[in-house]
């Protein structure tokens, strides 16, 4: 008997359609006592097709990153039950501490939420990176398990 859940499920094309337009991605790393903790990111794709998102080098997030890379990040959409659509990743987190990533992360996520074009990859590093670069780390995501499901697909 074939799985009705396989019909739910969105291609790839559809996934990146998703997560190119979600505004907020739930971000769940694993606290010292193996406790989930849940917070929302913006968030943007890298040229190489991972997620990133820059947070505080001191962040609890980071902590847990740091100690335990298991990650699961969650993009969805829809108000209503027939509308809801989603993408779970369970992933490694991979923390780079290099401002010069991290000022490329912003631009990014910067360019996503101000709704403007990517920007280009520069050919040389700028002469002088933003000074949030200095504080913040990029947070890039492997893949290694991803969940979809569009009840749109469901037809009523």
């Amino acid at each position: 008997m074939p799985n009705p859940r396989a019909a739910l499920v969105l291609s790839e094309a559809e996934q990146a359609e998703l997560l190119g337009k979600a505004r907020v991605l739930q971000v769940a790393s694993i606290n010292r006592d193996g406790t989930p903790h849940l917070v929302p990111m913006w968030f943007a794709m890298d040229d190489d097709g991972l997620m990133v998102f820059t947070t505080y080098a001191t962040a609890q997030k980071v902590l847990n990153l740091e100690r335990d890379p298991r990650i699961t990040v969650l993009a969805e959409a829809g108000d209503i039950y027939s509308q809801l659509r989603g993408v779970s990743i369970d992933a490694r987190a991979e923390v780079v501490r290099d401002p010069q990533v991290t000022a490329r992360a912003l631009a990014l996520v910067g360019a996503k939420y101000a709704d403007r074009p990517r920007p280009p990859r520069p050919s040389t590093p700028p002469a002088e990176l933003p000074p949030q670069a200095y504080k913040r780390v990029t947070v890039r995501i492997h893949p290694i398990r991803v969940r979809s499901w569009d009840h749109r697909k469901l037809g009523s």
